[in-house]
């Protein structure tokens, strides 16, 4: 697994909004997404903003997320 990012809020559709700075190589769309504890939150629905720190956009499997905001997100 690798570090995607850190969730920054959710968007107004309810999807998970993924702060990155260190990607070496961006997540294709439709890759899974992890929490720390390896418990599948959503896919990659989404990659934007500039290059040098790209956000993330990742459509959650789960309807309460507002615990994820914060934590790490991986792939």
């Amino acid at each position: 697994m690798g570090l995607l990012g850190k969730v920054l809020h959710l968007s107004k559709n309810g999807n998970i909004i993924v702060s990155s700075s260190k990607l070496r190589n961006l997540p294709r769309t439709g890759v899974k997404a992890f929490d720390s504890d390896r418990i599948l939150v959503g896919k990659v629905s989404e990659v934007f903003g500039p290059v040098s720190s790209p956000y993330v956009s990742v459509k959650p499997f789960n309807k309460d997320n507002e615990s994820m905001i914060g934590k790490m997100v991986y792939v």
